[in-house]
């Protein structure tokens, strides 16, 4: 009504009842009337009623209304504590039993909480194995039933009789169930819960909040004194939080994105909220929407759009429907529809193949509730499709089920890997647990997941094609070129690679790539895996030392030889140098030393080589290399006869940084290793000529070392 008109010129007030449930709905109603009321209807009067409610905030949303409270009639209800296990094993038995005794105890009707449809259909099975009196009916009450029969459910029994009314959470509010004065309260529930991390809505099992409990509690007071009955302590009850989580918090926020567009709002912001949608949920949201072309590139709904939010479909189900209609399966498309809407018709089934449901539903009693649901619902959206769009065509059945599945669930499109899991479009992981010939397909579109554990678990699904990706998905699909590096062929690969989403559907190499794209993805390879990809000689790593070295010393504009700074800018140095190259194994013929001397001006490389050499010229006479392994600490191995004569330890890099020495026996080994010569001719030197001139008796061993002829040779040439 509010989308038809926001002017609503006809209502005069709007009732939101029993707001304490917190529904998407309700607060996106109360959102867009304080809207209506603020802009164009100043007249228009909001009421917000609930019997357990936190009133405060509501009113100060409403701008500071009246709180109006009605004690209203109600009788005692006594409360009996009575704690039993919960968990999915047991509380079939433990409600059983709790029931049981509370029949015996206590005069009248038993509703009694469970948190889903199966456990109420456990407990009926446990009620019934207790051989309970003949005068007592078992009833289910739920919202997978129909109208007449919740209705019946709730009817006052024949005189004489007595019911255990079995129900989810709709018995909580609303409903009254004639003749009720016990309740017995599992003190749980199920609800939806929506990651917008994976995009995927799972079902939980939680404890209800102290409001719940109490508008449990109640229905044993409606029409005389109950009693009620808590399998769970007190001690539990006071850990309970005080009112439930806003749907709004926990759900698939499509259907809420596509409303606030269609109304004329980007930003959910612009509206004042009593719990507003979190932002990632709702970005998630908006993102769907736009892979449905539901909305465009700026969030404004398409023409697409619009009709599915004046047919009041979820964004999944309308995109569905108009895109099969259009292709003349609209009947087919509806009855698709309506299936995976509703509950499982064969919740015994491990396949989650869906055609097994729909040839179910086919063949299937006309007298099943739950069959007759279906196809009420897929007639309905059928006769409404007709109505509303004029592009709806029926005809023969044209499309198959994967394919009318994908243009709902286009994220959920799965490749089958090849250890049997499969990957989804959405990048999520998912199993599936039964064996089948639905299990060896390529690929499947998911309809229905069980998104509790690291990867998700396939509860119904279909098959389809990549042909028929590629002909009726063409709008979900994107042709990317991919240049990138392999690391299973350490090499670059170009590719054409034709994916939805995550799924790669076809890849074949790529003719014509980008020779800049193949030297990038080499480079960043590089990047991730090291310098150690590229193969430094020993004469290139002394290279790297000596530029290391004199950058140190606090010479400017060299360029950074440090790992880090190497990485940094290998498009500078080294990408000239690997066009043409896609394999590691071609990149062992670069010649590094050339490369690392590129990276020098001519300047440079004078400056190096003078300040910091390759090789020092020792007193002897002899050039003996530097080793710059360590550039915080180059070396020099020498033989110590070859330095006599030297009073101060030799310097480089303008002086600022002496050479360690590696001082050498004739044999070249090490005596001494020092940084300080003129330390070691006054001191250690005379200590290391006793020990080395017994076992060495033909070398030179002077008294004064900064006298003697320093010499390469066992003696020194005499002096001329």
């Amino acid at each position: 009504m509010l989308q038809d008109d926001q002017a609503i010129e006809e209502v005069g007030a709007i009732l939101f009842d029993e707001f304490h449930e917190r529904h998407l709905h309700g607060d996106l109603g109360l959102a867009l009337s304080l809207q209506t009321q603020t802009l164009l209807r100043n007249d228009l009067r909001l009421l917000v009623m609930s019997a357990t409610l936190d009133s405060a905030p509501v009113a100060e949303l409403l701008g500071g209304a009246d709180i109006i409270t009605s004690k209203g009639r109600s009788y005692p209800v006594e409360t009996v504590y009575a704690p039993m296990k919960r968990d999915r094993v047991s509380i079939d038995r433990s409600m059983a039993a709790t029931i049981a005794n509370a029949l015996r105890m206590h005069d009248g009707d038993v509703l009694a909480f469970l948190p889903g449809i199966g456990e109420i259909r456990r407990t009926a099975r446990a009620l019934q194995s207790l051989n309970l009196s003949s005068v007592v009916d078992i009833r289910e009450l739920h919202g997978g039933m129909r109208l007449e029969e919740q209705t019946e459910a709730v009817a006052p029994c024949s005189a004489g009789r007595r019911k255990i009314v079995l129900a989810t959470s709709i018995a909580e509010s609303s409903l009254t169930v004639a003749g009720v004065k016990i309740v017995v309260d599992s003190g749980l529930m199920r609800v939806s819960r929506f990651s917008s991390r994976t995009g995927m809505s799972r079902l939980e099992t939680v404890p209800v909040s102290k409001a719940s409990a109490d508008q449990r509690r109640g229905r044993a007071g409606r029409l005389a004194p109950g009693v009620c009955y808590r399998i769970w302590s007190e001690e539990e009850h006071r850990y309970l939080p005080e009112q439930g989580k806003p749907e709004i918090a926990e759900t698939d926020l499509a259907p809420l994105a596509l409303e606030l567009s269609v109304w004329g709002i980007r930003d959910p912001g612009e509206l004042d909220w009593m719990t507003p949608p979190p932002e990632s949920a709702y970005g998630q949201a908006v993102s769907l929407l736009q892979e449905l072309d539901v909305l465009d590139a700026s969030g404004l709904p398409t023409a697409e759009g619009k009709r599915i939010c004046k047919l009041g479909l979820h964004p999944r189900i309308g995109s569905m429907l108009l895109r099969s209609a259009r292709e003349g399966s609209a009947r087919e498309a509806c009855e698709l529809a309506a299936l995976i809407s509703e509950r499982d018709l064969l919740p015994s089934e491990r396949s989650p193949d869906i055609s097994l449901r729909l040839a179910e539903l086919r063949r299937g009693n006309g007298y099943d509730p739950a069959i007759q649901r279906i196809r009420q619902l897929a007639e309905q959206w059928n006769r409404m499709l007709d109505r509303e769009d004029s592009t709806v065509r029926n005809g023969a059945e044209r499309l198959s089920i994967g394919r009318m599945l994908a243009y709902a669930f286009p994220d959920r499109v799965a490749k089958r890997r090849s250890d049997g899991r499969y990957l989804l479009a959405n990048g999520r992981g998912a199993v599936m647990k039964a064996d089948g010939p639905l299990a060896q397909l390529p690929y499947l579109v998911v309809s229905e997941l069980d998104d509790a554990g690291q990867e998700a678990s396939i509860r119904l699904a279909e098959g389809i094609t990549s042909a028929e990706m590629e002909s009726g998905l063409a709008d979900f699909l994107r042709l990317d070129k991919v240049v990138e590096w392999d690391s299973g062929a350490r090499a670059v690969r170009a590719l054409e690679r034709l994916r939805l989403g995550a799924v790669v559907l076809q890849e074949k190499p790529m003719a014509d790539a980008d020779p800049d794209r193949v030297a990038d993805a080499l480079l960043e390879a590089i990047r991730q895996r090291g310098l150690t990809m590229l193969p430094f000689s020993k004469q290139a790593l002394a290279l790297l030392g000596r530029i290391r070295l004199i950058n140190g010393s606090g010479a400017a504009d060299w360029p950074d030889a440090s790992e880090e700074g190497l990485l940094s800018t290998l498009d500078e140095w080294l990408k000239p140098h690997v066009y043409g190259i896609r394999r590691e194994a071609e990149l062992q013929k670069l010649n590094m030393q050339s490369i690392v001397e590129d990276m020098l001006t001519w300047k440079q490389r004078q400056e190096l080589d003078e300040e910091v050499p390759t090789h020092y010229v020792v007193p002897s006479g002899s050039r003996i290399p530097i080793d710059y392994s360590n550039p915080e600490m180059p070396v020099l191995a020498v033989r110590l006869q070859e330095m006599f004569g030297q009073k101060e330890t030799p310097r480089i890099a303008r002086g600022t940084l002496p050479l360690t020495l590696h001082l050498l026996s004739p044999a070249q080994r090490p005596v001494q290793v020092t940084r300080d010569l003129a330390s070691f001719w006054e001191t250690a030197y005379y200590e290391v000529k006793k020990d080395l001139k017994g076992r060495y008796p033909k070398h030179v061993w002077p008294d004064n070392p900064y006298e003697a002829v320093a010499t390469n040779r066992t003696k020194p040439r005499p002096k001329s």
